[in-house]
């Protein structure tokens, strides 16, 4: 029989019926098939095909997944336990795709690492979930009952020579455990910090044994690289990335959601087709392509594919490919001001740029949007912004923080300097004098005195 091969492997399981988190369900649409397919194949064997399929890393970073697991010491002599975990700490703002694939298709997450111990030798693995995701938890613990009552999990699992079982271990919630050693330093029930590297996880990681974290997406591509092949994966994308990509949009357009497109997907196309365009009485000012730690990029950019390595020549990064609107009726400022207070708060303290150096950039943005800053305070924002650069701080926090502000003072730099200029904010001025004009209008119709409203 002709086995068919899918164009969209990552949402292929959800159905409209809402049990698409059952086993039951799960496997009478070709759940663990991939799983089933690795049984029959070596750990060369499999890391070879991972290698080839050329996936890179869901959360952010776009590392090869293959490379990176290449470094785990392998064979009999090689230390042991060595551990999975899926890094389910969903923290970034205006990101919520791993909370779909959590809620909708929790198997496909566990056949990810299944596949994933019978690569590495691996005998347990963890999944860190973000403790405000209440419905994941429900389905991935019904998920895992059911896979240890089908012998998917335990020991000789399917009368294989495997034993590996997993644990669902939920978070305190602190953005900085997407870094992944900060997140194995909480799991030890330490504070958590990154640590220094190297020695890196894949050698000396959780409890000091051999440990790979990767994303929740990046898991749940494993076993249909297994079942339908590298090749397949990889015309999958339409540029030089492999595979699809759950991309997803926010803000004020007609269609806000999640959507799997091949990789390469033009930043038009997600904008203007699948979320709708803008609404009614909006035009698009900006956006923040994967989530919101990286740069702005503007107008001149929609037709730039949503590859890695095509966001990163315009200067910002895909990122999580979740992208954020700026419209033009909302102030950059502000925006910027809501992300920075964000991550000052999430900085771990560890690194002197990101512990004062946020916080400072908060004052002073909140300086100039309440009307109350000067044109010195642009040059220190653009100062800080430099201190925070890459290779200046421990980890990617504090880098990540002020690539939104360093981008809108690059693309709205006269925003900033308006504020300074009016002493005030020339948006919340408008928005302002918008409503004192519909409240004049309301009060005309009913006899009331509009003059002194306006």
């Amino acid at each position: 029989m002709s086995q068919t091969f899918p164009h969209n492997p990552l949402t292929r399981f959800i159905t409209s019926d809402e049990t698409s988190w059952c086993l039951e369900q799960y496997q009478a649409h070709g759940g663990y098939q991939g799983f089933r397919k690795s049984l029959d194949m070596s750990q060369d064997q499999l890391l070879d095909t991972l290698k080839e399929s050329n996936l890179r890393g869901r959360g952010g970073a776009g590392f090869p997944t293959g490379l990176k697991w290449s470094f785990v010491p392998r064979g009999n002599n090689a230390p042991s336990p060595r551990y999975l975990i899926v890094n389910a700490d969903e923290m970034e703002p205006g990101v919520f795709k791993d909370r779909m694939l959590l809620e909708k298709t929790p198997h496909q997450i566990i056949e990810g690492l299944l596949v994933g111990a019978q690569t590495l030798g691996a005998s347990i693995g963890y999944i860190f979930l973000r403790g405000d995701y209440y419905l994941a938890e429900e389905r991935l613990t019904q998920a895992l009952n059911e896979c240890r009552a089908a012998n998917l999990l335990g020991q000789n699992i399917l009368g294989s020579e495997l034993n590996f079982d997993i644990h669902l271990h939920t978070s305190a919630g602190r953005y900085i455990c997407g870094e992944e050693t900060a997140l194995i330093n909480s799991m030890e029930g330490k504070r958590a910090t990154p640590r220094a590297k190297p020695p890196f996880p894949q050698v000396a990681g959780l409890w000091g044994k051999p440990t790979i974290v990767n994303n929740v997406e990046t898991f749940c591509n494993l076993p249909h690289i297994i079942n339908f092949g590298p090749q397949w994966f990889k015309e999958l994308g339409l540029e030089e990335d492999a595979g699809t990509k759950i991309f997803g949009v926010s803000g004020r357009v007609n269609n806000p959601g999640l959507w799997e497109l091949p990789m390469g997907t033009p930043i038009r196309e997600i904008i203007e087709q699948h979320a709708g365009g803008m609404c009614d009485g909006y035009s698009l000012k900006g956006f923040l392509p994967g989530g919101g730690s990286t740069d702005f990029l503007v107008t001149e950019h929609l037709d730039v594919p949503m590859d890695y390595d095509a966001i990163g020549k315009q200067g910002s990064r895909m990122g999580t490919g979740t992208i954020i609107i700026l419209d033009d009726k909302y102030c950059p400022v502000s925006m910027v001001l809501n992300l920075i207070k964000f991550f000052a708060q999430e900085s771990c303290g560890w690194c002197t740029p990101c512990r004062d150096g946020l916080p400072w950039a908060q004052v002073l943005l909140e300086k100039i949007e309440s009307g109350e800053g000067e044109l010195e305070d642009i040059t220190q924002l653009e100062e800080l912004c430099r201190f925070a650069a890459p290779g200046n701080t421990f980890c990617a926090l504090a880098p990540g923080a002020v690539e939104p502000l360093q981008s809108a003072l690059n693309y709205f730099k006269k925003d900033f300097e308006s504020h300074i200029t009016q002493a005030c904010c020339p948006f919340h001025v408008q928005q302002d004098l918008k409503l004192d004009l519909g409240h004049s209008h309301s009060m005309n119709k009913d006899g009331g005195e509009s003059h002194e409203q306006v």
